[in-house]
Parts: structure tokens; C-alpha cells; sequence
């Protein structure tokens, strides 16, 4: 009789701990939700978590909250998520640079500390000047000024070794050139230097240099897409076209720590895809000059692994300085 006690109350010991995950997910939620961006508000990840979050709101009833957690080119955000209770109240926004921390040496952050929920977007980059430098009034005039004065221009980017410091790499890798690359704690500090006069080029989103467009502080001379964006940057060359074949860009996902629930991930997954199909949501996006392309739990972690390839392959033979 004892073994049998013994047995019972080992299994009760096993089995409570499913019970309350069950009775968490199907009561799920029941408090505010927070979604972490690990930049600095303005950028894309932060302009794209705030218009996701009403979408994620309406589709739950529940209220969302977007925290910026910046630093460390994303990793002081993404391990306070990563360390978060995983109950589905603290998401966290995650980019293409979760696939590079641990190449780069950033951080121990790697996509398996992660579930995924499901990607939204993806960013393209960007070269943008200051509307008053007369120097740089194309792609050619830009690259042989820094051919002439290697190591002279500067560059912006959202933290070192993130996808808009890669672009910049890439560019330096195609035409030979040597630029003198400035870190910030993401994009929208970098632009705000680039109005202020205080570099002269940055590499991001053109979503992220739009609003110093419209204003005449800003230009972008080219993007990095196999494309042109016929929305809202219909006269802008992309590299490619100038004979710089340089095709490079980010993408934004949402995911929890791992040991969420299964049940509140499909709850997240299944309002995610709600949100991210709302005209708003597509109008948003589209005006910003990022491209709308939702991905279910499953293939967003499938195509993180494909990109966690990738990019070892092409970080293994770039120096990032």
C-alpha cells in the first residue's frame, strides 16, 4: 500500500504542473501583455511591434504594451525576453542579428532560446546621405569619393554587427572602398546623427530615413533590393542597377522564451496572423518601405534555422570593423 501511495503521489507530482499549464493557456490572457523591441523607439522593429501590437489586441482582448530594451546591437533586449517567465506575457520582437549574436561574439543569444510565433515582415536597407552634402548626389559620386578618401566617410548603423552594419560591409566588399562605421543602439539614433550632420551615410530601412526625406534633410540615393519599391520610392535606383550587385536586408519575427506553453503559442501564432492581415496593418508596412510577409510558428522557425546558415557562411569570411 505504501508503494502505491508512493506511486500516486509521484505521479500527482508530475502531473500538476501539466494541469496548471493547461488551466494557464486556456485562461490565457489574463493581464497586459508586453512586447519587448530591442532598439531604440522610431526604428523599424519599434514602428512595426506598435502597429502589430493593436492588431494583437483587438484579435486577444487584451492589452499590449511595446517596451524598447536597446543596447548591445539587440541583445540587452532579447536576453530580458530570453530570461522572461515564459507564460506568454513578455514577447519579444526579434530580427535577422538573433541568427549572428553568438557568430559575432555579441552575446550567447541563439535562436533556439526562442519560440517562434511567427514573422511579420521584411526590411529592406537602404544608402541615405544629408540633403545639404553636395558631394553625394548619386551612387557614383558616393563611391568614388570613397575610393579618393578611404576610411574618411562614415556610416551609421544600428549596432555593431547588425544587419545594417553588414550592408555596409558588403558595399565596402563589392567596390573596394573602406568606410569608418559608427554604432548606435539602432536606427532611429543613427538617422537622427545623419539630419544633425553628424556622419554622412547611413545604411538602414528606408522607412527609417522617410519622414527626413519628406522633410528635405535626407536622400537616399539607392536600395538594396533586386527591385525598385514602387510605393514609396519609385525614383530611387537600387544598387544593382548602379552596378553594385549588392542585395541585403532584414526581417522581423515575434517570438517567447522556450517552455511557453504550446497552447499560448498558438494563441499568440493565431493572433499574430490576425493582426499582421489587417489593411492597416498592410498600408503601415507598405508605406514605410518594408514588405508585409507573414510566416506561421513553424515556418518562421524553419526559415530563422535557413537564415542562421546563411549568414555564418557570409559572416564567416567578413571582417566586421
Amino acid at each position: 500500500m505504501k508503494k502505491v501511495l508512493s506511486v500516486l503521489m509521484v505521479l500527482t507530482m508530475l502531473l500538476v504542473p501539466f494541469a496548471y499549464a493547461e488551466d494557464a493557456a486556456a485562461n490565457y490572457p489574463e493581464r497586459e501583455i508586453h512586447i519587448i523591441v530591442p532598439y531604440d523607439a522610431g526604428g523599424a522593429s519599434d514602428m512595426t511591434s506598435r502597429i502589430i501590437a493593436t492588431g494583437i489586441e483587438d484579435a486577444l482582448g487584451a492589452t499590449v504594451l511595446v517596451e524598447n530594451r536597446s543596447g548591445g546591437s539587440g541583445s540587452v533586449g532579447m536576453t530580458y525576453a530570453r530570461n522572461s517567465a515564459p507564460d506568454g506575457y513578455t514577447v519579444c520582437y526579434i530580427p535577422v542579428e538573433v541568427v549572428m549574436q553568438e557568430i559575432l561574439g555579441i552575446s550567447d543569444i541563439v535562436p533556439e532560446d526562442f519560440a517562434f510565433i511567427g514573422r511579420m515582415t521584411e526590411v529592406p536597407a537602404a544608402l541615405t546621405v544629408n540633403s545639404s552634402d553636395d558631394r553625394f548626389n548619386s551612387v557614383e559620386d558616393f563611391i568614388n569619393y570613397a575610393l579618393e578618401h578611404p576610411g574618411e566617410v562614415t556610416i551609421g548603423n544600428s549596432g555593431t554587427g547588425s544587419i545594417w552594419h553588414i550592408a555596409a560591409t558588403m558595399i565596402e566588399e563589392a567596390t573596394g572602398t573602406q568606410f569608418n562605421h559608427i554604432p548606435y543602439d539602432g536606427a532611429a539614433s543613427a538617422v537622427t546623427s545623419l539630419m544633425g550632420g553628424h556622419i554622412d551615410a547611413v545604411t538602414v530601412n528606408p522607412g527609417e530615413v522617410q519622414a527626413g526625406v519628406e522633410a528635405g534633410k535626407l536622400k537616399v540615393l539607392a536600395l538594396m533590393t533586386e527591385e525598385r519599391d514602387s510605393v514609396s520610392f519609385a525614383d530611387i535606383p537600387t544598387l544593382k542597377e548602379c552596378g553594385i550587385d549588392v542585395v541585403i536586408g532584414g526581417w522581423g519575427a515575434l517570438a517567447v522564451p522556450k517552455d511557453t506553453p504550446q497552447a499560448i503559442v498558438d494563441k499568440l501564432s493565431a493572433a499574430l496572423e490576425e493582426a499582421a492581415a489587417t489593411q492597416e496593418f498592410q498600408d503601415f508596412i507598405a508605406e514605410r518601405g518594408m514588405i508585409v510577409h507573414y510566416m506561421n510558428a513553424a515556418d518562421t522557425t524553419a526559415f530563422v534555422e535557413e537564415q542562421s546558415v546563411f549568414f555564418n557562411d557570409v559572416l564567416s569570411t567578413m571582417t566586421l570593423d
